[in-house]
């Protein structure tokens, strides 16, 4: 089912840019505090603070960070790292429900984690990816699913504060999954009302992958296109670049015409290119390339 918006969770204070990274390590407050004002200036929902490992210092360094960003803003916290000792301090340090981001379907990890959220109230992001690594289909995408909602919920922890991420692949290397994403996400609703009656099915995912190994130019265009694709199956929220605002724009129900041309594609729709501009064609050769109507290569925009 189409949503005319999505939720949207700023990635921006991530420790793979190197400016955020080097504040990070050195605790220097004044690059992120200037990254945080752009940040809000695109109104987000969520802010994600991405530590990566945080292997050394993580359980100090999540609330030195937490701190700085609510004292600029009320906005809730999204915990982004795989160290645990790390996510629980900032649990610690939120002022409101943070989220966890994120947990995969092992049991390792989700029965050390899960228990977190249901002593912090906290939201969390259900990764896709189990024992045998990433889920290879819709149905696999299913299961795990449903392992992961029924020990939240024996845990006391609701299916609406799981955020489901199907895992976004690289539209050159596994097109598949692409297709294999937005099936899961059409089925997400009926899974959470089998296992969690009445609660809300949520879902996010990580867009800006699908374009991964792309020539830098062609990669806007194909984070919005897919961002689009999963708006129409239903896709809850999703983790953007606050300083693209066209990406922001269609999260938040704007740019009409992009998301139309879009949708009428998925919905089989056949356009003249003749009676088009060249943006609007645009749009619609990559909505056919993402779709597997075309074949694949750097220069579809050119054919």
């Amino acid at each position: 089912m189409a949503k005319d918006f999505m939720v949207t969770i700023a990635e921006n204070l991530n420790v793979t840019n190197k400016i955020i990274g080097a504040a990070f390590k050195d605790k220097d407050e004044k690059p992120i505090r200037h990254m945080l004002e752009g940040i809000l200036k695109a109104e987000p929902d969520w802010v994600d603070i991405n530590l990566g490992p945080a292997r050394k210092n993580g359980a100090e360094l999540m609330p030195w960070v937490v701190n700085i960003v609510q004292s600029m803003t009320d906005l809730p916290i999204v915990l982004d790292t795989t160290n645990i000792d790390a996510i629980e301090a900032g649990l610690k340090t939120v002022k409101r429900p943070a989220m966890i981001n994120s947990i995969m379907c092992r049991p390792e990890r989700y029965e050390v984690l899960i228990p977190l959220c249901a002593k912090y109230n906290a939201f969390w992001v259900g990764l896709m990816w189990g024992p045998n690594g990433m889920a290879r289909d819709a149905n696999e995408r299913a299961e795990l699913t449903t392992e992961l909602l029924m020990f939240a919920l024996g845990n006391g922890v609701h299916a609406e504060q799981a955020f489901i991420d199907p895992i976004i692949t690289p539209v050159n290397i596994q097109q598949d999954q692409l297709m294999n994403n937005l099936e899961f996400i059409e089925m997400l609703p009926d899974i959470v009302e089998a296992i969690d009656p009445g609660h809300l099915a949520k879902s996010t995912n990580g867009v800006s992958n699908v374009s991964n190994g792309n020539p830098e130019h062609l990669r806007p265009i194909l984070n919005k296109v897919y961002l689009c694709m999963l708006q129409k199956k239903g896709m809850y929220s999703s983790i953007v670049d606050a300083f693209d605002p066209e990406m922001f724009a269609l999260c938040k129900g704007k740019l009409g015409w992009f998301a139309d041309l879009v949708h009428g594609v998925m919905d089989g729709k056949e356009y003249d290119y003749s009676k088009m501009k060249k943006e609007e064609i645009d749009v619609v050769k990559t909505a056919k390339v993402v779709l597997g109507h075309s074949l694949f290569s750097a220069s579809w925009l050119d054919i």
